[in-house]
């Protein structure tokens, strides 16, 4: 569970609703049609956008922006090394067996392919290109994300016009004047509170988790290269440490 988004959503919501709560009343920002018009609105323009398979798909990516279940690049150092020390101790078909118990799919891919016997530029060129589409499907779920953090506004702007013009048509009625007005406004804040706090947060938080994700399996593609090509450990771990910072690199062979 990544609790710094669960944080900032309860936090930024929190701060909102009690400053609305101390400034009159709560229930003075809720209008059914406001709300209406904001999220048919946004849902709509996003399903004019896209195709109803990228809408769904969205909603499953946006799970990675609440759940941490990456490794941590240093993690996947550690364990590639042993990988490297176990094959040049007893030869790539040792490592047949760790295949099945690792829960990420791409590494156990790695290690199948590396053990079939496959060239190490087959095996580099076949992985690389697993990465690019699975970048490409999260690059859609954070554009998607984006997407709808851009219409949201806009259909409150919308709904501000249209609570404008039912506004101007009861004029003979001075009374009516002022709390029609609030309501066309809350259409806009509607607008600006998904977008500012759900849609645009998201898919920055998934642009976040996908680079992760990249570089581990980037870590994933050049260890197993070295393991083929037979480096000495040591040589692997120094080539992997050249993907993360210095003060992350943690080395088993320090004294």
């Amino acid at each position: 569970m990544d609790f710094a988004t669960i944080i900032g959503i309860i936090g930024a919501f929190g701060l909102v609703i009690l400053a609305m709560a101390t400034g009159g009343g709560v229930t003075w920002f809720l209008d059914g049609p406001s709300a209406m018009i904001v999220l048919g609105g946004t849902f709509g323009a996003a399903l004019i956008h896209y195709r109803m398979s990228d809408m769904l798909g969205v909603f499953r990516v946006m799970k990675n922006a609440f759940l941490r279940r990456n490794t941590r690049p240093q993690e996947m150092i550690h364990l590639i090394v042993e990988m490297s020390r176990t094959a040049r101790r007893d030869g790539l078909l040792s490592l047949e067996g760790l295949a099945s118990r690792q829960r990420d799919p791409f590494l156990a891919k790695a290690i199948r392919l590396m053990v079939d016997g496959l060239e190490p530029d087959k095996v580099s060129g076949i992985l690389e290109t697993e990465l690019d589409w699975l970048a490409e499907r999260h690059r859609k779920g954070a554009e998607v994300m984006t997407s709808m953090g851009h219409f949201a506004p806009a259909m409150g702007m919308m709904g501000t016009l249209i609570g404008l013009v039912q506004m101007l048509m009861k004029m003979n009625d001075p009374s009516s004047i002022g709390p029609s007005m609030a309501i066309a406004l809350v259409t806009t804040f509607y607008g600006l509170i998904l977008a500012n706090l759900v849609f645009l947060p998201i898919a920055g938080k998934l642009r976040t988790r996908s680079g992760e994700e990249m570089l581990v399996k980037q870590l994933i593609i050049q260890g197993v290269h070295a393991i083929q090509l037979g480096d000495n450990p040591r040589i692997v771990e120094q080539k992997l440490h050249a993907f993360i910072a210095p003060r992350e690199r943690r080395s088993r062979y320090d004294d």
